[in-house]
């Protein structure tokens, strides 16, 4: 659906992408993480045909984007900070995008409906958007892009300026499309976010990819598995030091009646120690594997 091969953009003398390069198959979503001011935006322009680039290709479902120029209606585009005219309302925008698009006044009025709908809006239709809160006009945006119901969604920051509500009902949208085997291009700061929704994750620092893989292997290749094992009383020396000398245990740290274990591997290792801790002469309350994290992966990868 998406291919970036070698992709070169630069505002004068700044160089903002330097080599990227980016698969995304369809149906698939893609989270797209970085700190700010490394390119995630200007990416996202590109691949909208917002924007040019001085080299590489950037090929969308099988058409090269400087052949094709703007791909109106197979894509769905979410900027950071959608605009709209202000003295216009919902209605209004849905029926000046619609007819630019060539649908009647009955098809705009039906699609419209179940957009605002379903992005929560429905009630705020028709008071001018120039009143709408920021939370509001992303609710809006993200209507407007799914507006011509395209195959592609690039979506930069989605959750950025909305209540915590706001930003379960922007996940659920996203899973409903992903069932109708929409493509999305995910960026956001949100972590947590990509974690929910996303099938794969690139983190790009610098101009280029430089981690890019399933969440999982992510998580079993950059964080390390750590068991929090907690006991009906503190564990004496005898059990820590049976812990510290398995040869998969990287580290035991103990804090009164609960040890963390690190070992090396989760699928290899986690069976063993769960051996281990059964024959142990202190009895075990309660033994968990402690939920790492996204931010901790790329904080590491960064870094």
């Amino acid at each position: 659906m998406i291919r970036i091969e070698d992709l070169h953009k630069s505002y004068k003398d700044h160089k903002v992408l330097i080599g990227l390069n980016i698969q995304v198959e369809k149906g698939e979503i893609y989270g797209f993480i970085g700190h700010n001011g490394v390119g995630k935006s200007t990416t996202m322009n590109i691949l909208a045909g917002l924007i040019g680039f001085q080299s590489g290709k950037c090929i969308i479902n099988g058409k090269d984007i400087r052949d094709n120029g703007l791909l109106f209606k197979d894509i769905g585009y979410l900027p950071e900070d959608p605009k709209f005219y202000p003295y216009m309302n919902a209605w209004e925008y849905f029926d000046f995008i619609g007819r630019i698009g060539g649908d009647t006044g009955k098809e705009i009025k039906l699609k419209a409906g179940k957009l605002l709908e379903a992005v929560k809006l429905e009630k705020a239709a028709k008071r001018a958007i120039g009143g709408y809160s920021r939370g509001m006009k992303q609710r809006l945006g993200f209507a407007v892009a799914m507006y011509h119901d395209p195959e592609l969604y690039l979506l930069d920051e989605p959750s950025s300026a909305l209540d915590p509500e706001g930003r379960i009902d922007m996940v659920n949208i996203i899973e409903d499309l992903k069932e109708k085997g929409k493509t999305i291009f995910l960026s956001t700061h949100i972590l947590n976010d990509i974690e929910k929704v996303c099938d794969r994750v690139g983190i790009i620092h610098d101009g280029r990819i430089v981690v890019e893989d399933n969440l999982n292997k992510l998580l079993e290749k950059y964080v390390q598995p750590v068991y929090d094992i907690e006991f009906n009383r503190r564990p004496t020396g005898n059990c820590i030091n049976k812990l510290s000398a398995l040869e998969y245990v990287d580290k035991v740290d103990i804090d009164d009646r609960r040890v963390s274990v690190y070992i090396k591997s989760i699928e290899r290792d986690s069976q063993k120690l769960l051996r281990e801790v059964v024959e142990l002469e202190a009895p075990v309350t309660s033994i968990n594997l402690k939920r790492s994290s996204l931010e901790e992966i790329f904080m590491k990868v960064v870094k």
